[in-house]
């Protein structure tokens, strides 16, 4: 029987995140790269990219050694998540993901996104979507002549909030925010805009316009997503096609059942401790813990934390 592992984060930072900072250390303690910290994938299977167990080993190996006793029965091909948490100390450039179909044709797996906010400045804000934007020809001028900027559509938001980005939305994470990312597992970009931002050369970052405008929804207008209470201390924040994510909140001997057919993920919040057979294990706020589908039952002890797992039921 599998035990949940803790996993250990990969950064990205530097010239990769130009507009990251340093809360992820003065949040959360994080011993970070450098200051301009943006991206802590705390799961992460992508090549290049993977967070690892305790012990060094890398999340991928560990999959592949344990196959469906790790991902469960339900789960079929590559592994499908990806969990990061996001330092925007700057406004993050406006970008596209692409879904599986246009991904496939160019030997990739779509991005559909969702966003937990966990920390806002006052006023913070994301760009969702797009306003007065009537073709795609128009969004290829509006880009290229850095006119893009009076056509962002643009939301405040508030620690608690939760924004599902779907593949098509024109987004970007604005200055002053701090937040949970669950997406597919899938490190496609299509940059549509980067504030004329520039490196320490003074080079421009590379832009890729005409794949963004063609994938792009013109006329996505969302609002932040309504939790369904599920019991007096789970809510239901969001149940989509690829995942699915609750919030845990003041618990105490929380039962989590097996479930074979597919894996979990647990991030804590705010102190949370999950016991089971053979096993104690104490999780700092935003410490995750990989449930394997080959686990036996465990009891969770939390203040706040996030569960997401992937959505194998019809819709």
């Amino acid at each position: 029987m599998l035990k949940p592992e803790k996993l250990l984060p990969y950064y990205r930072h530097g010239s990769q995140t130009p507009w990251g900072g340093t809360r992820l250390k003065s949040l959360y303690g994080r011993d970070i790269p450098d200051e301009t910290t943006g991206e802590s994938l705390e799961v992460s299977a992508i090549p290049g990219m993977n967070c690892t167990l305790e012990d060094g080993t890398p999340f991928s190996d560990y999959l592949a050694r344990w196959g469906e006793k790790a991902a469960g029965t339900g789960v079929k091909g590559p592994f499908p998540l990806l969990i990061k948490i996001l330092d925007a100390r700057d406004t993050l450039s406006v970008q596209v993901h692409p879904d599986d179909a246009y991904a496939a044709r160019h030997g990739g797996m779509g991005k559909t996104e969702a966003w937990y906010i966990l920390s806002a400045d006052e006023g913070a804000q994301l760009v969702y979507g797009l306003k007065d934007v009537k073709s795609r020809d128009d969004l290829v001028h509006l880009s290229q002549t850095g006119a893009l900027r009076d056509h962002l559509r643009r939301v405040s938001v508030r620690p608690g909030e939760v924004y599902f980005i779907p593949s098509g939305t024109v987004h970007a994470i604005g200055r002053g925010i701090v937040l949970y990312e669950i997406q597919q597992s899938s490190d496609i970009t299509y940059r549509l805009y980067d504030w004329d931002r520039k490196d320490a050369q003074g080079r421009l970052r590379p832009l890729h316009v005409q794949q963004a405008a063609d994938v792009a929804d013109l006329d996505f207008s969302g609002v932040a997503v309504a939790p369904r209470r599920l019991s007096g201390t789970r809510e239901q924040l969001l149940r989509e096609r690829f995942f699915s994510l609750q919030r845990i909140h003041d618990a105490r001997g929380e039962e989590l059942p097996p479930e074979p057919e597919r894996f979990r993920l647990l991030t804590a919040l705010r102190r949370s401790v999950l016991t089971g057979e053979g096993f104690r294990m104490e999780l700092s706020p935003a410490e995750t813990v990989f449930l394997p589908a080959g686990m036996g039952p465990a009891a969770l002890d939390t203040d706040e934390c996030l569960l997401a797992y992937p959505t194998l039921e019809d819709l």
